[in-house]
């Protein structure tokens, strides 16, 4: 198992399996996750492949949680404002 936690690809596979998962279930939840995987993933293509499992757990939740802090500062509506409609598209 610890041979698959510091593998690249399998990282980067999570990734695209988060990634399908937001768009079944919206909310930039499993998008946050999704990006911190591949950010792992990447990560690993360098350097940092001599990492221990805990650690490449502790950066996963680091960077996701960064991920979904910056998804929910850019992509929600600001508060308070809310969509009205004043006619009816079946009005003539």
């Amino acid at each position: 198992m610890t041979a698959l936690m510091t593998t690249w690809w399998v990282w980067l596979a999570s990734a695209l399996v988060l990634a399908i998962l937001e768009v079944l279930v919206p909310g930039f939840v499993f998008l946050g996750f999704a990006i911190g995987a591949a950010l792992v993933g990447l990560l690993l293509l360098g350097p940092a492949a001599l990492l221990s499992v805990p650690m490449l757990l502790l950066i996963f939740a680091a960077l996701s949680l960064v991920s979904w802090l910056l998804l929910k500062r850019f992509f929600a509506l600001p508060k308070g404002q809310v969509k009205t409609f004043n006619h009816d598209i079946n009005d003539n």
